[in-house]
């Protein structure tokens, strides 16, 4: 297997709430507020969640490690990214 096909397969992996189980506290509070919500920007998850937008930065990251949350590029306004909860 070349190491464009592994790098592929991690990116179709979906994760699983045993995966985010580990993670810190803020982590799963912007996983818990994506799954509630279908899609929201990093901003809307700051104001939903209360917690600054260097550590929802973090969490996504985190989450994003585990590939439990998707990213996409916003058609409203392309320099915000929209993000969504994709766990099986």
């Amino acid at each position: 297997m070349g190491t464009s096909e592994s790098l592929h397969q991690k990116t179709t992996q979906k994760g699983s709430w045993d995966d985010i189980r580990d993670l810190p506290p803020s982590a799963k509070l912007v996983a818990k507020v994506l799954e509630y919500n279908d899609t929201m920007t990093q901003q809307q998850i700051a104001d939903e969640t209360l917690l600054p937008a260097r550590t929802v930065r973090y969490g996504l990251n985190r989450l994003d490690d585990e590939n439990v949350v998707d990213s996409r590029v916003s058609f409203s306004d392309a320099r915000k990214r929209l993000y969504s909860l994709d766990i099986e």
